[in-house]
């Protein structure tokens, strides 16, 4: 009795040791997969993050055109309108890249993977809005940096072509009126796939496969 009783003891003591190993052995996989695809995150990141970069000169280049057009002290209010907005367009430019990468540099991958989700989910929303501010405007931007690139020879473009300008700003604000419209008609409840479609575009390769291995990683660890 006593002999069965330490066999019992012992297997018991055995398999305790393996469940131990085993959760051992799992949570050392878990761990390497998370570095492995937390780093793949960071990785796809880096497209991203050199986009915004390569925005910052783009940026400072229609603050460097606005510049040079006060400094050759334009006389036509229209000249000195189209400047302004070229000057305002070049600072939200350079301030959208900065949100953006400020963002991107704030993420903290040591947290937990849903804190760092949620840290995703808030770029993706400022990408989307920086985006926005800094595409849409080329609707009718083209015509004011005619104007502005005009100005500097001396030109005023309003009075010379204002088919031209007046036809052009037109002509932006109906593209944005139908861009609003496609947005709206897109995100309709019957029609999931393209609002998902939309959705995958506006948002960009970098952000999606950053996203889709946090994914795989609460997967792994929910199981």
């Amino acid at each position: 009795m006593s002999s069965h009783t330490m066999e019992l003891d012992d297997l018991k003591l055995a398999w305790q040791s393996l469940d131990r190993q085993l959760e051992t052995q799992n949570a050392l996989n878990l761990q390497l997969l998370r570095e492995r695809k937390l780093d793949q995150a960071r990785g796809s990141l880096r497209p991203l993050y050199w986009g915004q970069l390569l925005q910052i000169p783009f940026g400072l280049a229609f603050v460097a055109l606005a510049s040079l057009l006060w400094m050759s002290a334009p006389q036509h209010p229209s000249s000195i309108v189209a400047g302004i907005v070229i000057h305002v367009y070049g600072v939200i430019t350079l301030i959208c890249a900065g949100v953006v990468l400020g963002q991107i540099g704030r993420i903290d991958y040591a947290a937990p993977v849903v804190e760092i989700q949620k840290q995703l989910a808030r770029l993706r929303r400022l990408y989307v809005r920086t985006g926005m501010f800094a595409g849409l405007p080329w609707w009718f931007l083209w015509v004011p940096l005619l104007m502005t690139l005009a100005g500097l020879g001396d030109v005023d473009l309003l009075a010379r072509v204002p088919g031209l300008v007046w036809g052009g700003l037109a002509g932006g604000a109906a593209g944005l009126l139908a861009t609003a419209w496609f947005h709206r008609w897109s995100r309709h409840p019957s029609r999931p796939r393209l609002a998902r479609a939309m959705d995958d575009a506006i948002t960009g390769d970098s952000l999606r496969r950053a996203q889709a291995a946090l994914d795989e990683v609460l997967r792994f660890e929910r199981e």
